[in-house]
């Protein structure tokens, strides 16, 4: 079992013993941190309010009541947004003028793990420094509760959803009548999350009217590892090409993630979801992109053809965020389907990358197929190695340098070793105790036999 702190928030699965997993007593130790956290960050500010949303884990629930419960018990009021999605969470936080946000959910993480996603005023991820005196708290135990008459409230909003989704629409980039005159037939697996309620709902809203669901009762009992890989989505593929579906829509449990399956039931690649929607809107609009470091190629390649500039950050939402208002990039996101569009708002977002994917599609005429064709050819193989106590990661990484000190190297986050025509990035992962190993080349071949080759390095090491 684990518990990780880092800065995707704190991260563990449910049960066990205290420090060692998520338990009531950390949930509320962390919670309680975080609300110190803010009371600090807000000296002589009456009241602070935090919006609260969850996805739906059997554990959400119960974290839910310890987290509003113990906000409340610091004097902080909580608006509680219910079942919601991450990017809801983010937008919420900013309509209700609220002082921050929790968004309880472990992303793609199976159904034994929950997590807490801390955000700022702004409704974004908590930087690296924030995040490590909010630890430091949580472990001195150095926080304060309310005494009995300044008891926070806690107070219903679930309409978030809803508010998102008007948003989505009112964009100038996303095209009702268009996409509603294609007459899309789609295909949506929602892994029994809060997907299944706010992806449907978005189809509806944009015209689409022929929608098959798998797994779109938000129950928590996930029909498949929720990560939105080729090896879980069987399902959907077979289903879109029985029915003849323009598409299949899949999303992670907290609808940060997004990946497209096309017409003939073949994955179109969680890595080109950012592609295709940038490739549209550097069609509309001139500027530049930000990805990390595990991201395709691809990026660069169709921002370079639109005549901008593209730049990695290390992985990580905060750090793409934050290297995109740097150098006012106009679209950006992260290799793992998620999609991050400033006019809206910094978070990945799968709501509107439906919408923009969706309207380019309409616009454009062409079926997915032909769309991935049209785009710059890579492939990407994605493996882990598990981790234990005894491996040291750091000490791998840096005789990784060494083997490859011929190629070019970048060690931001982890390591990256570019070649001619392929590259691999080796990376601890912020939410499981593993190290990723990502490798694209110019065939899928290529690069699982770059991938495994990689593998075996690292087995001679450990």
């Amino acid at each position: 079992m684990a518990l990780i702190k880092s800065i995707s928030g704190i991260r563990g699965t449910v049960g066990g013993r205290t420090d060692d997993n998520l338990t009531p007593l950390d949930t509320v130790k962390f919670t309680s941190a975080y609300g110190a956290w803010l009371l600090k960050e807000n000296p002589g500010k009456d009241r602070l309010r935090v919006v609260v949303g969850r996805d739906a884990r059997i554990s959400g629930p119960m974290i839910h009541a310890l987290v509003t419960a113990t906000l409340s018990g610091m004097g902080i009021d909580v608006i509680d947004l219910g079942l919601s999605t991450t990017p809801t969470v983010e937008m919420m936080v900013v309509h209700h003028q609220a002082d921050g946000g929790i968004i309880l959910t472990a992303s793609h993480n199976p159904k034994q793990w929950n997590a807490l996603k801390l955000l700022n005023r702004q409704g974004e991820f908590l930087d690296a420094e924030q995040g490590a005196e909010i630890l430091r708290t949580a472990q001195a135990d150095d926080y304060t509760y309310a005494e009995v008459d300044r008891l926070g409230t806690i107070t219903s909003d679930l309409e978030g959803i809803d508010r998102h989704i008007e948003k989505v629409l009112a964009l100038p980039a996303v095209d009702r009548r268009a996409i509603a005159e294609a007459g899309f037939k789609v295909v949506v697996d929602a892994v029994n999350s809060t997907g299944g309620i706010a992806i449907p709902k978005l189809l509806r809203a944009l015209g689409v009217t022929d929608i098959t669901e798998l797994n779109c009762t938000p129950d928590g009992h996930f029909a498949h590892n929720p990560e939105p890989l080729k090896e879980n989505l069987g399902q959907i593929c077979r289903t879109v090409a029985d029915e003849r579906a323009d598409m299949g829509i899949v999303v992670d449990p907290d609808v940060d993630r997004l990946a497209f399956i096309d017409e003939h039931g073949e994955m179109f690649g969680e890595e080109y979801t950012l592609v295709a929607v940038a490739d549209y809107i550097l069609s509309r609009q001139k500027g530049d992109t930000a990805s990390n470091l595990s991201s395709s190629r691809a990026l660069a390649d169709v921002t370079a053809a639109h005549g901008g500039h593209y730049q990695a950050s290390a992985v990580g939402e905060v750090n793409v965020v934050a290297l995109m208002k740097k150098n006012g990039c106009v679209i950006g996101g992260e290799g793992n389907g998620g999609v991050i569009y400033p006019e809206l708002h910094y978070g990945r977002d799968a709501l509107v990358g439906v919408a923009l994917m969706l309207t380019y599609l309409a616009k454009r005429k062409i079926s997915l197929s032909e769309l991935r064709a049209q785009l710059p050819a890579y492939f990407m193989s994605k493996t882990k190695i598990s981790l234990t106590p005894e491996i040291d990661v750091d000490a791998i990484l840096e005789k990784m340098k060494q083997k490859y000190a011929r190629e070019r190297i970048t060690d931001i986050d982890g390591v990256k070793i570019d070649f001619a025509d392929s590259w691999v990035h080796l990376r601890k992962s912020n939410t499981e105790p593993i190290i990723r190993i990502y490798t694209e080349a110019r065939t899928q071949e290529q690069a699982d036999r770059l991938g495994e080759t990689i593998r075996e390095d690292i087995r001679s090491i450990c």
